[in-house]
């Protein structure tokens, strides 16, 4: 998936959503929603900077079936959230540099880890 597609060629992908003080309440709850609601894999709510992630940010995992329902709901849903689509193909560099699509204002990653 390139950032000018919205094409599912990928099996997996994660949903990265970042938030801060004043939106960790959006983001809780989306994240329970997610979880509880639409019954996808969702990680921590991160309140600290965890990987290439420079805000504070949960992940969603979802699959290419759940692609085409998935990513209207989150643009539906994000408010004023950003949220990094990614494919998940085992090259975390490439997945977060080549393969993403933005909701809303990207966010500059820090790839050194990568």
């Amino acid at each position: 998936m390139s950032s000018n597609t919205h094409t599912r060629i990928h099996d997996s992908y994660h949903a990265h959503f970042y938030f801060d003080e004043t939106s960790l309440a959006l983001a809780t709850v989306l994240r329970t929603t997610i979880r509880d609601e639409l019954g996808l894999e969702v990680g921590n709510l991160n309140t600290r900077l965890v990987g290439p992630h420079p805000q504070w940010s949960f992940a969603a995992t979802f699959s290419h079936d759940d692609f085409a329902a998935f990513v209207p709901w989150v643009k539906a849903n994000r408010q004023e959230l950003s949220v990094l689509i990614h494919a998940v193909t085992g090259d975390d560099l490439i997945d977060h540099t080549k393969h993403v699509h933005w909701l809303g204002t990207p966010v500059k990653l820090d790839l050194s880890g990568f």
